[in-house]
């Protein structure tokens, strides 16, 4: 990895939608559907307002995303301004076990980046090096830096969908400046069942509570907002005084 570049990061948007319980899937081959039509036409309209969407490398082979912008009206209004029609697409891998047929690499899709540890950066680069950029992030990947790298690739506004590793990565390191939480009207109640995220030290405890920016019913789910930095729009310091 060279050293890491010197540039202000993008604004990091975190979004998750859970079960009542806190889960983001359940234990079954399936994916679970947590959100509704409404809410799944808000995620869209916040990926248009992005320049890249990053997922790790375990959304991909569980979900196989194609992170893209869906609605015709709001690709056409980025072309328009002179933007690709969806964002850059984004993932991190430790390993560099990604399926070259995911549909993250749909050819004629937006850039796609992958960054990768230093350790699986030759095997990342044999499996997929034709079909998106690999970039060695360091050994492990450090989010700092790849935030920092994606700042020099033109990117100011970065979307992160998950998983939950990658979340709390970005939670714990103190580099989300807002969060979308969406809570869904169940429980899933499976300790097998992946969570919004694990065990961590993050900077909101009980002694720095998140401030909460909007509070939004969406049909049957529930929109939280939450203001993380400084940087979220109309927040001075979401810090409590």
């Amino acid at each position: 990895m060279s050293c890491r570049p010197e540039t202000t990061r993008p604004y990091v948007l975190l979004s998750c939608a859970t079960s009542i319980d806190g889960y983001i899937d359940d234990a079954s081959e399936q994916r679970l559907l947590l959100s509704n039509e409404d809410d799944l036409d808000r995620v869209d309209a916040v990926r248009a307002s992005c320049d890249a969407i990053l997922v790790g490398a375990g959304t991909v082979r569980r979900d196989d995303p194609r992170l893209l912008v869906r609605a015709p009206s709001r690709r056409a209004a980025r072309v328009a301004a002179g933007r690709p029609a969806s964002p850059t697409k984004v993932t991190v891998t430790g390993r560099g076990d990604l399926d070259p047929t995911a549909r993250f690499f749909t050819a004629g899709d937006p850039a796609r980046l992958v960054y990768c540890a230093t350790g699986a950066l030759e095997k990342t680069r044999e499996r997929i090096g034709r079909l998106a950029i690999v970039v060695d992030a360091g050994e492990p990947v450090d989010p700092g830096w790849l935030l920092a790298d994606l700042a020099g690739r033109g990117v100011r506004r970065l979307m992160v969908e998950g998983g939950g590793t990658v979340h709390a990565q970005f939670l714990a390191a103190g580099l989300a400046d807002e969060l979308h939480l969406v809570i869904a009207p169940f429980f899933v109640g499976d300790g097998r069942a992946p969570r919004f995220v694990g065990e961590g030290s993050f900077p909101w405890h009980p002694g720095r509570r998140a401030h909460l920016a909007e509070a939004r019913q969406i049909g049957d789910v529930v929109l939280l907002r939450y203001a993380l930095s400084s940087r979220f729009p109309d927040v001075a310091d979401p810090e409590p005084s």
